[in-house]
């Protein structure tokens, strides 16, 4: 079941999101609350099974991937953060989420989705996931830290 994310949700989310912290970048507990409260998108799957969170182009946020997309596209829903628990992997979980997100931005009358993924080490199951929705690399950039990023784009 697909559901937004609630105060009750953030304990949980909290401690999933550091267990994350190569792919996903790490929060304080106000951090996730904060960004909860200021998503497009803010929903779970339940039973604590994923999560995934989606800002739109009017968000005040100073994530660098974020920037790089407001720079270059003057409307668009970014997924900042999705994650599966190790347990609901393969099960469809993230699809559903992808699913969900893109009804919620065809309804909000966005058209297009973004996103960025890390090159550094390959993760071959993302990249073939987003194929299957149809997203296609438009950029690059390294980090501060030394990550390098692609920058994802699918139209709806």
């Amino acid at each position: 079941m697909i559901r937004n994310l609630r105060v009750s949700d953030l304990d949980w989310a909290l401690a999933f999101n550091a267990s994350l912290d190569v792919e996903l970048s790490p929060l304080t507990r106000q951090g996730l609350a904060d960004i909860v409260d200021a998503a497009f998108y803010a929903r779970g799957a339940s039973p604590q099974r994923g999560l995934l969170i989606a800002f739109d182009q009017d968000l005040d946020y100073r994530s660098p991937n974020f920037l790089w997309f407001k720079a270059r596209l003057s409307r668009f829903v970014y997924i900042d953060r999705i994650a599966v628990a190790e347990a609901a992997r393969g099960q469809g979980v993230a699809r559903r989420l992808y699913d969900d997100l893109f009804a919620a931005a065809r309804d909000a009358g966005h058209d297009r989705i973004v996103c960025e993924v890390n090159v550094d080490p390959p993760y071959p199951a993302c990249d073939a996931f987003h194929a299957r929705f149809g997203f296609a690399e438009v950029g690059r950039a390294k980090l501060a830290g030394g990550n390098v990023v692609r920058y994802l784009t699918t139209k709806l």
